[in-house]
């Protein structure tokens, strides 16, 4: 498969083209339809939630470049004018994401980008003459500071304020685009991952080598998940038995956050395009899905950049988007959240309710948002930002790793994942605004913030066993095991649970192995309620303290060895996989490594390891 095969920004059909009337009283541009994004950043990370994506000023305290389209008025007259936009940060100072509409050269009288929550906020009026019926829209940032808009509407009528509701607002939004509400068909593949992160390309590997037929559904422009250049968390956990395979799409153990991630998406990239029977969707959000018989027939994916949406009908799926998205669609029972102590008696006395609780709660391992500054021979000036010192107080830093990282029993990390992005957002600002005051940091420049989430934890898809604490700890073997991991058991929690000042810093609790190394069965790779269903990755079938150790990237990749594989069983015997686990599973440990002629164990260093020992 090329390059010329992937659905880059370049390629799309609407994607810089002039944004024209369906009604002839009005029109909408889509702002993720941009011919010139300029300096602002397509967010596309909770549209599954949301139902749109936007552009984002991530400026890091500095104004972006415009981003800009054409636009084509039905006609000329008095427009009402409305964005679709947020206060990312209400209080009691100016907004921080503050941003100008243009058209042409002129902006409009309103400030955008200051009404907290998503709204359509009123423009108030612009007066388009005859000689301005083809013109151009722009975002003009005005601070730097994560201003974000996902459309404009112009209308004649001052009665036609777009809908807010977000069981009508996607439909009005094609409608008045003039998109089509009918998916492309794209046919029938063999197996459809949906997550392109390092679990969904080791699947697409192994899937591959057999002779799959696969289609892989990302819904950001480059494969990698949490290691791609955008997140930058280096590959942790052992290659085990899938070292072939893991090599093509890891990374070096360098320190997280480091440019190098763009080095190892280089390598990722070249390695995955020269595999012959994928297809890549990439900026590609899968949002429905269809259900007969009661297993999954088809997905449906919009295409972000220019809303084309498109349907791929399957035979089997492969859920690696990390969130459950797959399982949560299609109704499989999942698990979020700490289970109690008692259910699967995984209590450890030392560490009590910051390990496991007495009753069952919603809280989980947080997302990262990590950051770095660099050296400059000059004193750095930064603007105020009081809206980020309530959040950082008198924190000082100069850089943020992975404990750098937020999550709360209130917040869901899928439905609330924008609130947690934009709190680290804060802590950032003002933990860095707090440290260049320092003498000795004062000539330090902020390089690289992420604006996406890394995530550790979310809902976790319940197969036929549910892996926990206690068959990691204690090294439980099973007849079906097709990953094996070294790493100890590594649970974080929040250091505000223990009186820290702070809420966005966490630490982590390691509990050791028995017997140096612990296994995970196929059977918590597929979905107990939908027969077609496999799982990769954080997704998988476990508990909360059963995800601490092997929800790692190379451990997760190793899962969609696994599951790739078995996809080629379920292809050759024309069964699905729970069959496949009871009829195929000697054959299915062997293709994994774990049968017969073992290849050596190795890290994530490409070293040789120890083999098991012997179990009487």
């Amino acid at each position: 498969m090329s390059l010329a095969s992937v659905s880059l920004l370049a390629s799309h059909p609407l994607f810089g083209k002039t944004a024209i009337s369906t009604d002839r009283k009005s029109v909408l541009i889509e702002t993720a339809h941009f011919g010139n994004l300029g300096g602002w950043m397509l967010d596309s990370q909770f549209e599954p939630h949301l139902g749109f994506s936007y552009l984002l000023a991530h400026g890091l305290g500095k104004p972006v470049e415009n981003a800009s389209s054409k636009i084509k008025f039905p006609k000329a007259g008095r427009y009402h004018v409305w964005a679709l936009t947020k206060d990312w940060c209400p209080g009691d100072w100016e907004s921080p994401g503050r941003f100008q509409v243009l058209l042409g050269d002129q902006a409009l009288s309103e400030t955008f980008g200051t009404k907290p929550d998503w709204t359509w906020q009123t423009g108030g009026t612009v007066e388009v003459g005859s000689g301005q019926i083809n013109t151009t829209v722009s975002l003009k940032d005005l601070t730097g500071f994560e201003g974000r808009c996902s459309a404009i509407y112009f209308s004649l009528d001052a009665n036609d304020k777009p809908p807010i509701d977000r069981d009508k607002l996607p439909q009005w939004r094609r409608d008045k685009v003039g998109l089509p509400s009918t998916a492309v068909d794209q046919g029938h593949y063999d197996l459809i991952i949906v997550g392109g992160g390092i679990s969904g390309c080791a699947a697409a590997i192994t899937a591959d080598s057999q002779g799959v037929k696969v289609a892989v559904i990302h819904n950001r422009p480059v494969l990698g998940g949490n290691a791609s250049g955008e997140i930058r968390v280096h590959t942790e956990g052992i290659h085990g038995r899938a070292s072939k395979v893991l090599d093509k799409i890891d990374t070096p153990h360098y320190p997280n956050s480091d440019p190098l991630a763009l080095e190892a998406d280089k390598k990722r990239m070249k390695n995955m395009m020269a595999l012959k029977n994928v297809d890549y969707f990439l900026s590609h959000t899968m949002n429905s899905l269809e259900m007969k018989d009661g297993r999954i027939h088809a997905v449906q994916a919009m295409e972000t950049a220019n809303g084309t949406l498109k349907r791929f009908t399957g035979t089997q799926f492969l859920d690696s988007t990390g969130d459950g998205w797959l399982g949560h669609m299609s109704g499989c029972e999942y698990r979020y959240g700490r289970e109690s102590k008692h259910e699967f008696n995984e209590e450890w006395e030392e560490h009590g309710e910051l390990w496991s609780p007495e009753k069952p709660d919603n809280r989980v391992m947080g997302s990262s948002v990590m950051w770095y500054t660099r050296a400059t021979n000059k004193r750095v000036k930064f603007p105020a930002v009081p809206w980020a010192k309530t959040v950082a107080k008198n924190y000082v830093a100069t850089e943020g790793e992975w404990q750098w990282e937020y999550s709360h029993n209130d917040l869901h990390q899928v439905y609330d994942a924008e609130t947690i992005r934009d709190h680290m957002f804060r802590a950032i600002y003002g933990s860095y605004d707090n440290a260049i005051k320092r003498r000795q940091n004062a000539n330090l420049e902020l390089d690289w913030i992420s604006f996406l989430v890394g995530k550790r934890e979310s809902r976790r898809i319940v197969g036929d066993h549910i892996y926990s604490g206690v068959d990691a700890r204690d090294s439980i073997e099973f007849p079906d095991s097709v990953v094996i991991e070294k790493r100890k058991i590594d649970v974080h929690y929040q250091q505000k649970l223990l009186g820290y000042p702070v809420d966005f810093k966490s630490e982590a609790i390691f509990q050791a192995i028995k017997n140096t190394y612990y296994y995970i069965p196929y059977r918590s790779l597929y979905a107990k309620d939908v027969p077609n269903l496999q799982m990769a990755g954080r997704c998988f079938s476990c508990t909360h303290i059963g995800l601490g150790g092997p929800r790692v990237m190379n451990t997760c990749g190793q899962m969609g060895v696994a599951t790739g594989y078995a996809a080629g069983l379920c292809k050759k015997y024309g069964k699905d996989p729970r069959q496949i686990g009871k009829d195929h599973i000697k054959e299915l440990r062997k293709l994994c490594g774990h049968e017969g002629e073992l290849p050596p164990l190795i890290d994530r260093a490409g070293d040789e390891i120890a083999e098991p020992a012997a179990t009487s």
